[in-house]
């Protein structure tokens, strides 16, 4: 299964990248996650796959817990399709984007900045494949 999170703008803070690193360098034990940075929103529906499920981040998206996450994933990864999660810039995402998803998702009713929406991401994509494998990583209660 292949997932890739799609975004806007690079990751200059040197600890939210070193974080993403790492979370990318773990998830390579359940997936292929990969990130694909564009230089600006106009970018975003170009760097999308045809035939790829379209996941846009959004503050106005359900807001999914990680279990949620974990069992929505498992559905995706029966269906065999890759899957974009896509992190819109300053403006958020554009329409074109938001009436390709397949799928809207708040991280929060929160305005994040791109590059922590990014970890948080990569980190619940993560949690949600360890609750799938039923290790250790992730605390419910």
């Amino acid at each position: 299964m292949r997932y890739r999170v799609v975004a806007v703008g690079r990751i200059r803070d040197a600890a939210l990248r070193t974080a993403c690193d790492e979370y990318l360098k773990r998830l390579t034990r359940y997936a292929r996650v990969e990130t694909v940075e564009v230089k600006d929103d106009t970018r975003l529906e170009q760097a999308l796959g045809p035939d790829e499920r379209v996941v846009a981040l959004t503050r106005l998206g359900e807001p999914w817990s990680s279990d949620d996450l974990a069992r929505r994933s498992a559905v995706w990864d029966q269906e065999g399709r890759a899957v974009a999660l896509v992190v819109g810039g300053a403006d958020g995402l554009p329409a074109s984007v938001l009436e390709r998803a397949d799928g809207r998702w708040s991280l929060s009713a929160l305005t994040l900045p791109h590059e922590l929406a990014r970890l948080v991401v990569l980190e619940q994509l993560y949690r949600a494949f360890t609750i799938r494998k039923g290790e250790p990583y992730h605390r419910s209660g």
